[in-house]
């Protein structure tokens, strides 16, 4: 098997200014590139280079400028921030200004958050730019240079040496093969031998041999800049985001159906229009989770330093919440369920020959100072080092493009010469005195092997002067890392497809797929078309069903994940190199491997430190658990918006009387939001299948446990105004102490699906709730900013709230049953909770 050398061509360019007529450079004849591009054999003048440099561009990928100021104006646009806004207006309006001040504040730090968070996760445009050679040998006006690598042109000529990276893309002049490192360009897992004529992408990494080359192309003309201006193009809404939007419009539409009754009748009573202005004030600030974005980013951060101690390090908060909801993840394979390091596998032995025999003569042709990938990989298979010592090589002979194989003299312990040699097998066959008798055995190894996947060399050795005898085939391959297999079986279970997608051959994909227990429907990418292609109806179909792809470009991973998200799916993609970048950053939840790129770790939204894929179990899990805290969060946020909201709507239009006062609500929000932070380390069992937002469920148990809240709320009003006969005065102390600690203890209805009690609430959470209705029960005891309640009325109170959240317990589980029967019947199984799983989160 050899290595891939007729890939397709790098993606067509978009419109725009072409560095030369033609868009073909990269396969036309060598003789009419140079004639177009006006080259010599003393390169390009000074002149022409900063002409052409005027003309073209610098050499680097163009940056996409964000003005600061309007990103951060950018957290002030959105429905909750609308709501927010029309609060600190009227607050104004009303001269009420300790809400205007508190409401204020409130919105400031949301945009704050929202702002360094974005701020904080990186630009991957800048990442690929340093991924670029700083430095180029260049030849101007017939001498060699050194200018920065931005200032290549199309025309220059350079040279390639050992250990460069490709500072722009280019076409091969005169010369000896080159072997050429792309697996952070195309994701193969070999070095791709380029000879004269050939072309090379910038970002490439040369790891034998020295070559001039003709520069075609610059900047984000070349592949590398293609693949960069994939992931600038690449924009996602999370799946939170639209949550939060969903709950925003809810209870917008709400407020302002309210808002106009309470507005409408007080115009209708001749009532003043500032006193209309403060009920509309009023319900504007009952109506709105001011906390909300708040709480959320604070759980999802919390969340996140759960995961950094799991070693994956989480650059953009939504990623938790997305990655709960990943249903198939596509995994690179070269460096993500590989190792990306050739390896050796089990040898083919002819005449008798072990295979320590067999590796050893091949380790004996190969030389570790040349850092060629095959010699490293032959070395590392043989199993005693000692074996080698010894053995004397007189001379060495590499690879070169002539012979094709590499050969060695030895001098053995013995004091005996004799010579080993390694290569493709049809050359070593060409060599050997016995090919005629085993070529029908090697030829099927061969194939053998290449089925499989992996590369084949011949080792052959002559005695003396004698003649060559072939001794086997040893087989090549990029070993899967030790808990991949291990990792797709836990995915599974856990309700993830993993989906390979690799730039590597067909053979090669199916065999890693095969020894993984990925499946075996592995596709051609190049069936697939891309994200500018009209496809089929049963392209999106075939994509739905691989269980991978394989000889893959960044705009067939890009399409990819396009398509499964255009199909309902939640998308998240693995990888590691440049090639990733794009695709990553489309992806519902990119994660970046150990030892990714910069460029693959900018784009991601988590970044993994240890190798392997075990992590992402980890983060899977912790991910879960974290989106089990926020759903808790919502319902409870929304009841307590709807149970405050109704109830004082209720309370104007029919008994014309204000239940709380606007500094009651405030106090309400500051003392129940600020406690509720604890919720981010609450004790919560995570599912063994994908998390989404129902938004029917949601909003299905929030109105229902919303609607009992106003029920009970009224029926202590009646009780304190008609039976207990108490004055307005003391009915709003009553009822705020009411809706304070009932409005607590709804978190502890909605943190589960079963009864209250199925699983332990965190003692953070526990007592949290326990300080803040302390603090509440004082005031309205004591009567700060209202009139006191006095002890036995707050003990009456606490008495009455915790009766009705013995009854809204049972209702919720019957509101279960209605709105997600499915769920609700698995509830009963979440009734414990491991201790060590208690023991760990109560330890965070």
């Amino acid at each position: 098997m050899s290595v891939h050398q007729d890939r397709p061509a790098a993606p067509q360019s978009r419109p725009g200014l072409k560095p030369v007529a033609n868009d073909n450079l990269q396969t036309r004849p060598l003789a009419e590139v140079e004639k177009e591009l006006g080259s010599s054999p003393d390169g390009l003048t000074q002149a022409e280079a900063q002409k052409r440099l005027t003309q073209y561009g610098p050499n680097e990928i163009a940056e996409k400028k964000t003005n600061e100021l309007l990103k951060f104006l950018s957290y002030f646009w959105g429905p909750i921030p609308w709501m927010i806004e029309a609060a600190v207006i009227l607050s104004a309006a009303a001269r009420h200004w300790p809400d205007f001040g508190i409401i204020l504040i409130l919105l400031l730090a949301n945009a704050l958050v929202g702002f360094w968070e974005e701020h904080q996760a990186g630009n991957a445009i800048a990442a690929l730019k340093a991924t670029l050679a700083i430095k180029a040998r260049v030849k101007r006006d017939g001498k060699w240079v050194n200018p920065a690598a931005r200032e290549l042109v199309p025309g220059d000529s350079i040279r390639l040496r050992l250990g460069d990276i490709v500072p722009a893309d280019a076409r091969l002049l005169d010369g000896d093969e080159i072997s050429v490192d792309q697996s952070a360009l195309t994701g193969e897992s070999l070095p791709a031998t380029r000879k004269s004529g050939d072309a090379v992408f910038s970002g490439s990494i040369v790891r034998r041999g020295e070559i001039g080359a003709l520069v075609y192309a610059t900047g984000g003309k070349t592949y590398f800049g293609k693949t960069a201006e994939l992931v600038e193009t690449a924009v996602t809404v999370s799946h939170f985001q639209k949550a939060v939007l969903k709950i925003g419009n809810y209870l917008i539409v709400l407020a302002l159906i309210l808002v106009a009754v309470i507005v409408g009748l007080g115009i209708y009573r001749g009532e003043p229009i500032l006193t209309v202005l403060q009920f509309a004030l009023v319900l504007t600030v009952a109506a709105i989770p001011v906390a909300m974005p708040t709480v959320l980013s604070v759980t999802m951060a919390v969340g996140a330093r759960l995961l950094a101690k799991k070693q994956a390090i989480v650059s953009k908060l939504v990623a938790i919440e997305e990655l709960a909801g990943v249903d198939l993840l596509c995994a690179d394979k070269t460096g993500t369920l590989t190792q990306n390091k050739l390896t050796l596998g089990d040898p083919f032995c002819l005449d008798g020959i072990t295979s320590d025999g067999l590796i050893l003569a091949g380790a004996l042709a190969s030389q570790a100072a040349n850092n060629d990938t095959i010699d490293l990989a032959v070395l590392g298979g043989v199993r005693d080092k000692e074996a080698l010592k010894p053995y004397q090589v007189a001379h060495f002979q590499p690879f070169d493009p002539v012979h094709k194989r590499t050969e060695a003299t030895v001098r053995g312990a013995d004091g005996k010469t004799f010579k080993v040699t390694k290569g493709a097998p049809q050359v070593i066959l060409a060599l050997s005195a016995n090919a005629a008798a085993v070529k029908s055995a090697v030829d099927k190894a061969v194939e053998d092997f290449a089925a499989r996947g992996f590369r084949a060399l011949g080792v052959a050795r002559a005695d003396g002067d004698g003649e060559w005898r072939l001794l086997g085939v040893l087989p090549l391959f990029d070993p899967p890392r030790e808990d991949a297999k291990a990792t797709v079986a836990t995915a599974a279970q856990m309700g993830v497809k993993i989906k390979m997608v690799t730039g590597d051959a067909l053979a090669i994909a199916r065999e890693m797929a095969k020894t993984l227990g990925m499946g075996a429907n592995i596709l051609d990418a190049n069936t697939l078309g891309d994200t500018k292609t009209e496809e089929t109806a049963a392209v999106p179909k075939t994509i739905e069903d691989a269980d991978g792809f394989a000889q893959v470009f960044p705009e067939h991973k890009f399409h990819i994940v396009d398509v499964l998200q255009k199909h309902g799916h939640i998308v998240g993609m693995t990888g590691d190199g440049v090639n990733d970048a794009p695709a990553l950053k489309k992806a519902d939840c990119g994660i970046a491997v150990s030892g990714a790129t910069d460029a693959a770790r900018a784009a991601a939204a988590i970044v993994l430190l240890t190798p392997g894929l075990s992590v992402i179990i980890d983060a899977i899990k912790e991910s879960r658990r974290i989106f089990q805290r926020m759903n808790s969060y919502a319902i409870y946020r929304i009841v307590e918006t709807l149970r405050v909201l109704l109830f004082m709507t209720l309370a104007i239009v029919v008994f014309n009387f204000y239940p709380l006062t606007a500094i009651m609500i405030v106090m309400l929000a500051l003392l129940n939001d600020g406690a509720i932070l604890s919720i981010a380390y609450d004790n919560v069992i995570y599912r063994n299948k994908p998390e989404v937002w129902d938004m029917r469920t949601v909003l299905g148990i929030s109105t229902v446990l919303g609607v009992i809240g106003v029920i009970s709320a009224f029926g202590l009003f009646y009780l304190g105004e008609r039976v207990f006969h108490l004055d307005r005065a003391h009915i709003q102390t009553l009822m705020y102490l009411k809706l304070s600690v009932a409005g607590h203890l709804t978190i502890f209805l909605t943190r589960t699906r079963g009864p209250f009690w199925s699983i332990r609430p965190a003692r953070i959470l526990l007592f949290a709730v326990l300080g803040t209705q302390t603090v509440a029960t004082l005031i309205a005891v004591y009567g700060l900013f209202m009139t006191p309640l006095g002890w036995g009325w707050a003990l009456f109170v606490w008495g009455y709230a915790v009766a009705w959240f013995l009854v809204n317990d049972r209702v919720k589980l019957l509101a279960y049953r209605f709105f997600d029967p499915a769920k609700a019947e698995s509830a009963p199984k979440d009734r414990s909770l491991p201790r060590a799983g208690i023991a760990a989160v109560e330890a965070a």
